[in-house]
């Protein structure tokens, strides 16, 4: 068979299109699997008890295991609809309204929503010149417990949870705090739902002001100690714009697995952590024992992360954070990020000799490695940095589904968990077996068909945005035929794509 000179050249683009195709770093949204469907959710009393740790790649409804990066979008918010409904209350959806300032170097992020109204504020500090700069959102301080100088050249930007949900270490929780006034329906949540939906709010907020202080926001850390290193933790795992997520001394609710702090003695478990922080449904349902019948464990809200990079830090000194738990769940979570090939984006040190919440001179030379390739953008080795001088027999907890591949180069192996988002009418791409990009702002490759981006590991057609006017506004137009109005303002009208605004163009 003759090849005439365009067809050679097709063929070449499209191993081109296929070879450069890379495993994303980061999201532009909040949530990739928005659009999923839900997982089943049985009754606490009808979950089998699963003794071991849970296989991350099973699906929820026994159906099989993800095959393909776009199917981990999915099977990513299986897990977090299951720890929304058995562990810490449902993350609310994007609000009504957003609006952010930024004057006197002071964010001020004020929400509407649900008929209330909410105001973030964040003393933040900004480098001087013209950037873009990388973010860093520390837990209650500009850095979280560490120290400023390894985010030299970073916006600082503290979150202040009080502001959400207010601290308690008794257990009793303030049902008057700002986010339980606005979603009254979630007050028998846990505070821990509340502060990641904050953190997203300030998101938001930099996002609407990122030329103003020449913010990259594709490099977005979150970091925090202690409590606030569970908090940094399920920021993370809950905001897929967060690049790099550094949990220090998390312990039990945190990188620990229940599972495995049920067999260690006295540390954290789901019977005596704090139940203003957590759903009291938590300890009633799996308490005394009965971790096992969680249809996921910590493990999996690591790997919730995943493909984007996580360094975790640990103090065995301390028995009450049950390191060997850490140990054990950060192992298994570790093994998501094999599968798909990124090993360099996990690591973890466990060491002690130093106090709780101030790291040892080891664990700084790892995070700053983790820090200046993740978020600075620099060259540099991350791989095999597993440190830890505590062990466990992980592999017993793992054995049955270790090892496992996910093919990164494919974007859908069909599987009815995965559904397709909406293209645009005028998605040229669609005809030539390509998505449109939901992200129109950027192109890496220009040829006879249009102009080419890669997304969620594929290449995708960016559609000429000249005519979106909420392009200069910092978002993109709906895509969908007929989008559903949220919000109408000055600026025009708004719908909600991927768990994020966009302007509307046409409606039905």
């Amino acid at each position: 068979m003759r090849l005439s000179f365009a067809s050679i050249g097709l063929i070449l683009v499209a191993a081109y299109k296929a070879s450069t195709a890379e495993v994303p770093l980061v999201y532009s949204v909040e949530n990739t699997g928005a659009s999923c469907k839900a997982p089943p959710l049985p009754d606490p009393s009808q979950l089998p008890n699963v003794s071991k740790l849970p296989d991350p790649f099973s699906w929820s409804d026994g159906s099989g295991r993800v095959k393909t990066l776009a199917d981990w979008e999915c099977r990513r918010n299986e897990i977090k609809a299951e720890i929304e409904n058995y562990e810490l209350g449902k993350k609310p959806n994007p609000p009504q309204s957003l609006k952010a300032t930024y004057s006197g170097g002071t964010l001020t992020v004020v929400v509407n929503d649900n008929g209330g109204s909410l105001t973030l504020t964040s003393k933040i500090t900004v480098p001087s010149g013209n950037g873009p700069f990388p973010v860093i959102i520390g837990m209650n301080s500009a850095t979280g417990s560490l120290g400023g100088n390894l985010f030299s050249g970073f916006i600082q930007v503290p979150f202040m949870h009080d502001q959400c949900a207010q601290y308690s270490m008794t257990g009793q929780k303030n049902t008057n705090a700002p986010f339980y006034k606005m979603y009254p329906n979630l007050n028998q949540a846990g505070d821990y739902i509340a502060w990641s939906w904050g953190v997203s709010r300030l998101i938001d907020g930099l996002e609407q002001i990122k030329d103003q202080i020449h913010a990259d926001m594709a490099h977005i850390g979150v970091t925090g100690c202690s409590y606030a290193g569970k908090m940094a933790l399920f920021a993370g795992a809950f905001d897929e714009r967060i690049a790099l997520t550094i949990p220090q001394e998390s312990g039990g609710g945190g990188i620990n697995a229940w599972r495995v702090s049920d067999t260690i003695g006295n540390v954290e478990k789901i019977d005596n952590t704090n139940y203003s922080w957590f759903m009291q449904a938590l300890k009633n349902n799996f308490g005394s024992n009965r971790a096992g019948k969680l249809p996921y464990d910590h493990h999996e809200a690591i790997a919730m992360i995943a493909p984007r990079a996580v360094f975790a830090m640990g103090n065995p000194d301390y028995e009450w954070l049950g390191d060997k738990s850490g140990y054990t769940s950060a192992m298994a979570a570790y093994e998501v990020w094999k599968a798909m090939g990124v090993e360099d984006r996990f690591g973890f040190n466990f060491v002690g000799g130093h106090m709780h919440c101030s790291a040892a001179g080891s664990q700084n030379n790892d995070v700053t490695k983790f820090i200046d390739k993740f978020l600075r953008g620099k060259d540099v080795n991350t791989s095999n940095m597993l440190s830890s001088t505590v062990s466990n027999d992980y592999n017993s907890w793992i054995s049955a589904w270790k090892g496992y591949t996910i093919d990164v180069s494919a974007t859908s192996n069909n599987n009815d968990n995965e559904q397709s988002s909406s293209q645009p009418s005028s998605c040229w791409a669609t005809k030539l077996g390509y998505p449109c990009c939901k992200d129109n702002s950027k192109v890496i490759f220009t040829d006879a068909d249009g102009r080419w981006n890669v997304e969620n590991g594929d290449w995708c057609g960016v559609v000429d945005s000249s005519s979106c006017w909420a392009t200069k506004l910092g978002y993109n137009c709906c895509t969908s035929n007929c989008p559903i109005e949220y919000y109408a303002d000055d600026d025009g009208s708004w719908g909600v794509e991927n768990n994020n605004w966009c302007g509307i163009i046409k409606s039905c």
